[in-house]
């Protein structure tokens, strides 16, 4: 770690940033929590953690450049249109896509 003059920060590098991250997974804490602990910023950890890789169904990390998982929906338009179906995707940090058709 470098401490920034500027930032009044420390630098980490890439493979301390996966190290953090890697520890976060473990720890069962909020992010808040966690990077208060760890005297690091929310946004610097959301970013970094973007940066080296996205969180996928069931909060698992998908490392970027691996193949996204795929949800068939035949059983979905094989239904009567007058019947009402709802599909709900929670998409992580408080963001949920609500489809109606019917």
């Amino acid at each position: 770690m470098v401490v920034d003059e500027r930032s009044r920060g420390v630098r980490r590098t890439r493979q301390q940033w996966r190290a953090l991250i890697k520890r976060f997974d473990a720890s069962g804490l909020s992010v808040q929590a966690f990077c208060r602990r760890e005297s690091i910023s929310e946004v610097s950890f959301y970013r970094w953690r973007k940066a080296l890789g996205a969180r996928g169904a069931g909060g698992a990390l998908v490392v970027q450049g691996s193949a996204p998982g795929f949800v068939s929906l035949e059983a979905v338009n094989a239904r009567p249109l007058r019947e009402r179906v709802e599909l709900k995707l929670d998409l992580g940090e408080g963001v949920v896509l609500h489809l109606v058709r019917g």
